[in-house]
């Protein structure tokens, strides 16, 4: 079991007696401090949604400055502060070159962590959405598809326990004709309740595989309006649940 100055800490677990923990993350996103140091805010797989300083990264001295980029997973020891915690050691995990090989591979990631940051409250372990995120960042980093950042919100939104009703109408339980989403009812609708926006059968199809199990065959689909209808849906539900507009998602629609 590592040792530092003689104090233990093991991975996920703190003497009740040290400050001292590690812990592995992924950094979500960094903001400056003073002249030389860096706020760094982060995922950590067993004390949740974590701020810690990493002193004099901005300098070209730094020995670990580039491992607390953005989407960067990465193993920390840490040192827990009264209201920001410290940056001791930090190891890369997986190489964060193939998410910022381009720009999409690069703005897919941040929405992503974007959406995770704003999704997650400070030091409440998620560890099931910590494994998620890992394997949505790995999954960008493999491939590119117009679905890989709506899936995951999709998802995210599941796990959050608001997953959308999409097999009947909400208001009245009619399976089918079922025209319309409406995110504030929270799923769809059929054509006499109809209100929101309209959904066509292919992306109401598309969205019940996402939850249904059948991630892979939605990730190869090629870009067309069917994927472009699923991602505004994923856009509009998952802000509409943080109540306020995603950086990302402004950014996506501008292009």
């Amino acid at each position: 079991m590592p040792s530092v100055n003689g104090i233990v800490a093991s991975a996920g677990w703190t003497d009740v007696a040290s400050p001292l923990y590690r812990d592995t993350a992924v950094v979500l996103r960094t903001y400056k401090l003073g002249e030389a140091d860096r706020i760094v805010v982060m995922l950590t797989e067993h004390h949740g949604k974590v701020r810690a300083v990493a002193k004099g990264v901005r300098k070209t001295t730094s020995k670990f400055g580039a491992r607390l980029e953005p989407l960067s997973h990465v193993r920390l020891l840490l040192y827990q502060g009264r209201e920001l915690d410290i940056v001791s050691q930090a190891e890369s995990v997986e190489t964060l070159a193939p998410l910022v090989s381009d720009l999409d591979h690069l703005t897919n990631g941040l929405a992503i962590v974007e959406a995770v940051d704003q999704m997650t409250m400070e030091r409440e372990p998620v560890p099931q959405l910590f494994r998620m995120l890992v394997g949505a960042l790995r999954t960008v980093a493999e491939r590119c598809g117009p679905l890989v950042v709506s899936s995951f919100y999709w998802k995210l939104l599941a796990s959050e326990g608001v997953r959308p009703e999409l097999d009947e109408c909400v208001r009245c339980g009619a399976s089918e004709p079922l025209v319309a989403f409406d995110v504030a009812e929270g799923g769809v609708l059929c054509r006499a309740c109809r209100t929101g926006a309209p959904i066509s059968a292919g992306a109401l199809e598309v969205m019940r595989m996402v939850l249904g199990g059948r991630l892979n065959e939605v990730l190869a689909l090629p870009a067309g309006p069917i994927t472009h209808e699923v991602a505004g849906h994923a856009n509009r539900a998952l802000e509409h649940h943080l109540e306020r507009r995603l950086r990302t998602v402004a950014m996506f629609e501008s292009h």
